[in-house]
């Protein structure tokens, strides 16, 4: 494979992913659907795309990281889409948290046009796309693998091949799982400390030491503390993550009471119009709960 690579999806995540590629020195080019956000980009030397089809047309393998498993069927599927281009020996890795079905039905379309498919979604939020610490979860033949290493390698540090096309989406659905719990137990643990008048700068270093220790704590809790409730990943994506996860739950007759119950309370404060803000947000909703501002 040559370094002509495509990116598609240059959101709060993809921008920084796609960033990492370009100081990488590979040669990128680039749709997105409001083009005004390939701007900073095209001036490091990126190509604009009007399609997803040309990018795949000018380039060797091509990444997607777009919102909701509609635009990733658009984009692959849709008119002027991937599926439309001379795609012949091409290798092609959704990096969206989408269904597991989907990149496999997308994949078996591509296998047709005898094009490579990975489904390789990411954990770390803006801060690991920024700095290039994502855990990624591939999904793919280990051939495929080990040409998408060098990349993956220029955007995240945790890289794990799972199995198969979806074996990926589903680890990032457990990963997902276990988010939503932390995200309660941490917004909890802040209104607690609230509320009894503790120093909270003092508790969340004080207990991030020990057991209670973990990303959201050091990354999240934070933010919240100051006041700053913008994405580094949107209450309305998670809440399409946490619906798939609990959509491929009843597929397999599993009951997963907490993330129901996560769910529900982040769509409160997407009613609030905070559905893109930052996860963080999640404090609001058991403010709400309580009848009153706590922090």
């Amino acid at each position: 494979m040559g370094k002509k690579t495509g990116f598609i999806g240059l959101g709060v995540m993809g921008f920084s992913m796609a960033s990492r590629l370009i100081e990488a020195g590979y040669e990128l080019y680039l749709y997105n659907r409001t083009k005004s956000k390939a701007g900073p980009l095209v001036s490091k030397g990126a190509h604009w795309c009007d399609s997803p089809k040309e990018v795949a047309e000018a380039s060797d393998t091509v990444f997607t990281i777009v919102g909701y498993p509609k635009d990733v069927e658009e984009v692959y599927l849709g008119k002027n889409g991937i599926i439309e281009a001379d795609i012949s020996g091409k290798i092609f890795c959704d990096m969206t948290t989408t269904k597991p079905s989907l990149d496999v039905h997308i994949a078996e379309k591509l296998a047709l046009k005898c094009a490579e498919m990975a489904d390789a979604p990411v954990s770390g939020g803006d801060t690991g796309a920024k700095n290039g610490t994502l855990s990624i979860m591939a999904g793919c033949t280990d051939d495929v693998f080990e040409a998408l290493l060098p990349y993956f390698e220029a955007m995240g540090k945790n890289i794990t091949h799972m199995g198969s096309v979806g074996s990926g989406q589903n680890t990032k659905m457990a990963n997902q799982i276990v988010i939503a719990g932390t995200m309660c137990g941490v917004s909890e643990a802040l209104v607690y400390g609230a509320k009894a008048g503790l120093n909270l700068e003092k508790m969340v270093s004080t207990i991030s030491k020990g057991a209670a220790g973990c990303w959201t704590l050091d990354n999240l809790a934070p933010r919240v503390l100051k006041g700053d409730y913008e994405p580094g990943f949107m209450v309305e994506h998670f809440i399409k993550d946490m619906g798939i996860a609990l959509d491929e739950a009843e597929k397999m007759e599993l009951s997963l009471p907490s993330l129901a119950l996560t769910k529900q309370l982040y769509l409160s404060i997407k009613s609030q119009g905070m559905g893109r803000k930052g996860t963080q947000a999640l404090v609001k909703a058991l403010e709400a709960l309580s009848g009153k501002e706590i922090l």
